[in-house]
């Protein structure tokens, strides 16, 4: 089942969600302060691969480090 990220409209408090396929968060209800059908937000994830970025090609996505974990790229 997939991970969503949610946040509410109101208070600003980011929740996640397992949820199935095809549904929209509009029955969800924010823990802090109660307002129904937050808003889904873009959220990244992680892969843990072999030493790599988890990336198909290996290697960085960053052209300005080897690691792939610098200030300059935000990974």
């Amino acid at each position: 089942m997939p991970l969503y990220e949610y946040e509410c409209e109101k208070c600003g408090r980011r929740l996640e969600v397992r949820q199935a396929l095809g549904k929209d968060g509009a029955d969800l209800e924010c823990p802090s302060c109660g307002a129904r059908g937050p808003r889904r937000v873009f959220s990244s994830f992680f892969c843990s691969g072999s030493g790599d970025s988890g990336f198909s090609g290996g290697g960085s996505s960053c052209s300005t480090c080897s690691s792939g974990n610098c200030a300059s790229c935000g990974i």
